[in-house]
């Protein structure tokens, strides 16, 4: 943990707003901030992600359209989509791609927290989160780091998503670091 945010590392709009299968991919590796009242921002290396790519994508909560809960899918790339899941745990996704193109990357896990709700939880994010852009003012952000190796960086299906038919369920849309015998 530390308490100095570095904005030179800050990534910026201009990341999220590419294709959001290469934003998947190369957030991992980079670091997850969080910022507390206190002052305190804990980091951790991002390590597992999935990607939800636009209306087409029967997995994603864009698929039927525009709703109340989906809408900051809706916005351009660099802003947070926070949702609650079976009541429980808060979902932390970053929004891709357009304007107007809903497509986000939940963040599964991150340091040594595995697990989409684990996270939220450790990191206290909640929907006060939503819809805000991934910078310092929110007090929840991503920083850049060393690019993973592609030997590094294993693709699977995405997790819980059978309702979304075999195609949509069996996409290798979630992209997972590994460990190889090269990486040091």
């Amino acid at each position: 943990m530390s308490d100095k945010v570095n904005t030179a590392c800050i990534l910026g709009e201009a990341f999220y707003r590419k294709s959001t299968l290469e934003v998947a991919r190369q957030l991992i590796g980079k670091t997850l901030c969080r910022a507390y009242d206190n002052g305190v921002v804990q980091r951790l290396s991002i390590g597992e992600v999935e990607a939800y790519d636009g209306f087409e994508d029967k997995a994603s909560h864009a698929h039927k359209g525009r709703t109340e809960r989906n809408a900051p899918m809706f916005d351009a790339g660099g802003r947070w989509y926070i949702y609650l899941c079976y009541g429980v745990h808060w979902m932390l996704n970053i929004v891709t791609g357009d304007k107007d193109y809903p497509a986000a990357v939940l963040i599964r896990g991150a340091g040594t927290l595995s697990g989409p709700g684990k996270l939220t939880r450790a990191l206290s994010i909640d929907k006060s989160f939503n819809d805000q852009p991934a910078m310092p003012i929110s007090k929840l952000w991503i920083e850049d780091a060393p690019s993973i190796d592609e030997a590094n960086v294993a693709r699977f299906p995405r997790i819980g998503v059978s309702y979304a038919g075999p195609h949509w369920a069996a996409q290798h849309y979630r992209f997972k670091r590994v460990f190889t015998c090269r990486e040091s």
